[in-house]
């Protein structure tokens, strides 16, 4: 009887070995792929230009797994060397701490959660078991870990020195690759603003507010209510713009992004997504939100996956950065893969050029190229980090919004009258 409850045991053991070992990178197998479906050739003169681009990514959810970012990875869409080969200058890496079970883009209640389990498969620390707050600290950690082990290869970027100083240093023979930490939904605040402190400390300098639900501080675009921002959520925005924290409408009802944009004192990111007007999607937004966007100096994140574009060729992708630069101008276009983030897509960022081929092909110039693929989002998260009381009245002319609807700041401070 003992020989066969040993026995057992040892068969028990090894089942768990396996499964932790193994079911992380078999389930981010079947949720981060690539399409396989042939791409465009790329010309040299594409090529040429790519290599001179500073490319900015506004959103990747690669922390969410269990792999080492240094590492070339045969899953998923994003780690270091592809960033490298991608010649990508400066990756927003975004913490996502809770999903609702049956995701979809309609209707989410916040009562379930996927990724409670995935945390647990993935043996993280217990803190985070039962914490969203937790979680998102140790995707900071995650991060902090890989730059301390990276050599100088991988740069964690948190204020408008450190992105002056990375683009510098990428002139050199092995140019350094940024990384910003941001958040996708604030529910990790649990209830306490005090936690936005804990998180800005951890160096996140973006967030959206919502995910796939609704919470206590706005509705959610897939939620069951989708109401606007509730006063707490008006007390988060303000809090995040003091500090110098971006505000990311991604993942917004329709009521909440109005209001956002309505108080927004600077400029605001939708992150990753698409337009309506080339890919009728619910998270996509219209012409009307896109406009209201540019009014605050912000940037639009195109997506590569078919519900942001509805398909997955680069061609696609192009296309809708091409309505957003004809609706609004070239400054307010910007890259926003979601890069292993349950998606699926045509190209991981190793391939990144295929993008700068497709912008070419839909008659954008050089300017324009090098505008959409980066220009615009260091100028946008340039501004958006400075902390509000030190904004100055020269970054109006940067091409960021001033930081008071009225206009500028006088003596270190918004003018007190607000237009209507």
């Amino acid at each position: 009887m003992r020989r066969w409850l040993i026995g057992i045991l040892l068969v028990v053991a090894v089942a768990a070995l396996a499964f932790f070992t193994l079911a992380p990178g078999m389930l981010e197998r079947g949720m981060n792929k690539v399409d396989g479906k042939p791409l465009p050739t790329v010309s040299e003169r594409a090529r040429a230009l790519h290599q001179t681009l500073t490319i900015v990514d506004l959103h990747s959810d690669t922390l969410l797994w269990k792999r080492n970012i240094l590492d070339r990875a045969e899953r998923g869409h994003m780690d270091l060397p592809r960033l490298e080969d991608g010649n990508v200058a400066l990756q927003i890496l975004a913490s996502t701490t809770k999903s609702p079970k049956g995701q979809n883009y309609d209707a989410n209640g916040a009562d379930t959660d996927n990724i409670t389990a995935l945390v647990i498969a993935q043996l993280q620390p217990i803190r985070t078991w039962n914490s969203l707050l937790e979680r998102s600290l140790w995707h900071a950690e995650k991060l902090h870990r890989a730059v301390a082990a990276s050599a100088g290869k991988l740069r964690a970027v948190d204020t408008p020195e450190d992105i002056d100083t990375l683009l510098a240093d990428r002139r050199s023979k092995v140019p350094p690759v940024g990384a910003m930490l941001s958040i996708e939904g604030l529910h990790g605040l649990e209830g306490k603003l005090a936690n936005l402190d804990k998180l800005y400390a951890a160096g996140f300098r973006m967030a959206g507010l919502t995910h796939f639900f609704d919470n206590d501080l706005a509705g959610s675009m897939h939620g069951l209510k989708k109401g606007g921002l509730t006063p707490t959520g008006r007390q988060v925005v303000a809090a995040m713009e003091a500090k110098g924290m971006i505000v990311d409408i991604a993942h917004c009802s329709n009521a909440c992004v109005a209001d956002i944009l309505k108080i927004a004192r600077r400029p605001v990111v939708s992150s990753h997504g698409g337009v309506q007007a080339t890919c009728k999607v619910n998270r996509n937004l219209s012409d009307e939100q896109i406009k209201g966007v540019a009014a605050t100096g912000g940037l639009i994140g195109i997506g590569y996956w078919d519900a942001a574009v509805c398909d997955t060729s680069p061609a696609s992708v192009a296309k809708a950065m091409k309505h957003v630069r004809d609706l609004v101008g070239i400054n307010h276009v910007a890259l926003g893969s979601d890069y292993d983030g349950a998606t699926t897509v045509r190209f991981d960022t190793s391939k990144l050029v295929q993008v700068t081929q497709a912008l070419i092909d839909a008659g954008f110039s050089d300017d324009e190229v090098r505008a959409a693929m980066g220009g615009n989002a260091i100028r946008v998260l340039k501004a958006g980090l400075v902390p509000l009381h030190s904004w100055l009245p020269d970054a109006e002319a940067e091409g960021a919004r001033p930081p008071h609807p009225a206009g500028r700041l006088k003596d270190g401070h918004p003018s007190q009258t607000r237009s209507p």
